[in-house]
């Protein structure tokens, strides 16, 4: 799988597409009710959630107050409180601690990235597990006998992540392995005798090993036989092995066991798609496997023993998107999310087959109906080659009643636009604009070749098949070929403003969030804690400390602002770690100065994307007024409340 940097008619073009279904047809023909900002925001997102041991209660993260805290669920009332009343930083759950009501969250200092792990005890008192000013930590599970847990973290080196052991109770670390080596860790078997590590060669390439805790012997596991990517995907918990997904010898990438008895090798699931992940139930029962399916994220079960397929219950509004199992493996949190309804987190027990849905993300006021199904279409680029991307169609759009339309960018390079519940992205479509989102050439999801066409090419071939996806959008009869403009973030917003510069006839305006302007900066800035990844994104974007600064230079937009003749909108978080803000205030200071309009919003309390309601829907609204005044020509979408 690929390291992201940045979690968007000349010739005749041609494309499929799904067929709609007859709830969305239907629908279409009924009045539609469009929705405020505030309606779409009152929408709840929640995440991580995970069991009690007693498993009469759940702990999750939402962010119904604006911003995401932490919530226990008692399963008989269907009941959530607050455990953290945070009204600054996002706190996600990392679950119980085993054997009591305390609890595990993570959460970093205003966007920076700099995680750490906290303990909230029951009585409401907080420590900081994992302190320092400039220190990441992530959290690596718990032990087999749940008294202690592992966690990663660049204490020591800023560049590297040492592997610790945090006993419970006493909350003192210890390191059970230095990385001198500056390798990305994965799991650890629960007999603490193994650990995976990942060597990134290049963006499609890795290498994996297996480490020895004991005597820190490494073993190659990856196979030379060519370029390929791996990633270690868990222990058996007897430990008798361990599973790692690749996509050595193949397009798509499959999951392998890996006996460590004997080092052999046996393909555990392989399929026309990636499998992008795996989880298994604390005792061996089941396993969860996660697999990107032409742009949709889809879950199946097995029987971990017999490799027996069990097929998941019917959700209604959705599928199921992940799965946690419970201590005793006899019950299961089901993720369940569509294109109309956000992620829902539903009970379900098997031997009953007792399903019961525990929360209700979308808004009531706002009616599915009202919304849209995503749609995967493809059309040729420029060179003939197929591109995959998710269309959205506004209710209403026909001929007679024309629409105006956003080519959507993903971040990257690398990223890919997934269909599923975007409230931007609705909340643009039910007032009035058509969406398409271009997975272009070196995206993710689409096999390794595909995937590998834009290395040491960004900019370029990747950028027309994202002009060649305006084209396309052109020519559907219910689209103003006038009004369409283009809208990206990270990755995508370098592509937003790289298409503003080289194809100023395409784009009517242009949206950019926190995208890079010069790339020799942002790539000699990138935090410290990216050092295993720095080789590889070089590798594939080019060295600034090499002759490859000719051409980062010359497709960085920083030094080509007197070709914005676009109306141009730029949003950025102050406390971007990746992208830094000074990208976003020159971009502007060179766009400014040539006559078309140019606004600029900044968030002080954000980083690399925006995690607050209020920022995000400042950024939402302040978006659909600049394509009102300057794409559909509308003027304003009304009073605003002040943010």
């Amino acid at each position: 799988m690929r390291n992201y940097i940045l979690l968007p008619a000349l010739v005749a073009t041609q494309f499929f597409c799904v067929s709609l279904s007859a709830q969305q047809k239907a629908s279409r023909s009924a009045k539609v009710k469009q929705y405020t900002i505030e309606q779409f925001y009152k929408t709840v997102n929640y995440n991580s959630a995970s069991f009690h041991d007693d498993e009469k209660q759940i702990v999750l993260s939402e962010n119904s107050t604006g911003i995401f805290n932490v919530y226990k669920m008692d399963l008989a009332a269907k009941s959530l409180s607050p455990v953290t009343k945070s009204a600054k930083e996002s706190y996600f759950s990392l679950g119980f601690v085993p054997g009591t009501n305390d609890l595990l969250y993570t959460a970093d200092q205003g966007g920076n990235e700099n995680s750490h792990i906290y303990l909230l005890k029951a009585d409401g008192t907080t420590k900081d597990l994992t302190p320092g000013d400039k220190v990441k930590a992530g959290f690596n599970g718990w032990n087999k006998s749940r008294d202690a847990f592992y966690f990663s973290t660049n204490q020591r080196d800023p560049k590297t992540f040492d592997l610790y052991k945090m006993q419970k109770g006493s909350w003192e670390p210890t390191l059970i392995y230095k990385n001198d080596s500056a390798l990305n860790t994965g799991d650890i078997s629960k007999d603490e005798k193994w650990l995976t590590l990942v060597k990134a060669i290049t963006t499609d390439q890795s290498e994996l090993y297996l480490a020895e805790l004991a005597s820190g012997k490494l073993t190659k596991i990856s196979v030379d036989t060519g370029v390929a990517n791996y990633s270690p995907t868990g222990f058996d918990p007897d430990n008798s092995a361990f599973y790692y997904s690749t996509n050595d010898g193949n397009e798509f990438t499959y999951l392998v066991k890996y006996d460590l008895a004997t080092g052999n090798r046996s393909k555990l699931l392989t399929t026309n798609w990636d499998i992008e992940g795996m989880n298994i139930s604390r005792n061996g029962k089941y396993r969860a496997v996660y697999l990107n399916e032409d742009g949709r994220m889809n879950c199946r079960l097995f029987d971990h023993r017999s490799g027996k397929e069990i097929k998941l219950p019917n959700v209604p509004d959705g599928g199921v998107r992940y799965l946690s199992f419970s201590p005793s493996e006899e019950r299961m949190l089901l993720g369940v999310a569509g294109d109309r309804n956000p992620l829902n987190i539903w009970f379900y027990e098997p031997a009953s087959n007792k399903l019961e849905r525990l929360t209700r993300s979308l808004n009531p006021e706002i009616d599915p109906a009202d919304l849209v199904d995503a749609e995967v279409v493809r059309f040729k680029s420029f060179d003939g080659l197929d591109i995959p991307a998710i269309f959205y169609k506004p209710h209403g759009a026909s001929a007679t009643n024309k629409v105006p339309a956003l080519v959507w960018v993903h971040g990257g390079p690398g990223g890919q636009s997934m269909a599923g519940y975007s409230q931007s992205i609705q909340y643009f479509v039910n007032h009035g604009y058509a969406i398409l989102a271009v997975n272009n050439r070196g995206s993710s999801g689409y096999g390794k070749s595909f995937f590998a066409m834009d290395n040491q090419n960004h900019g370029d071939k990747d950028l027309k098949d994202v002009v060649w996806g305006k084209k396309w959008l052109a020519q559907q009869s219910y689209i103003d070929p006038s009004k369409i403009g283009i809208y990206g973030g990270s990755y995508g917003g370098f592509m937003t403003l790289a298409g503003l510069i080289q194809y100023p006839q395409e784009f009517a305006v242009g949206v950019n969030l926190y995208g890079v302007t010069n790339w020799i900066r942002t790539l000699r800035s990138i935090p410290p804690y990216w050092e295993s990844f720095r080789k590889a994104l070089y590798q594939e974007m080019g060295d600034p400390s090499t002759a490859d600064s000719v051409r980062l230079r010359n497709i960085s937009p920083l030094f080509n602002t007197e070709k914005i003749k676009t109306p141009l909108l730029v949003l950025q978080g102050s406390n971007d770690p990746r992208v830094l803000q000074v990208e976003s205030d020159e971009i502007v200071a060179g766009a400014r100065k040539n006559g078309q309009p140019v606004e600029y919003i900044l968030f002080p309390d954000e980083g690399h994307g925006f995690m607050k309601k209020a920022n995000q829907m400042k950024a939402a609204e302040v978006t659909l007024d600049f394509l009102e005044k300057h794409l559909n020509k509308k003027g304003k979408t009304g009073d605003k409340k002040a943010f």
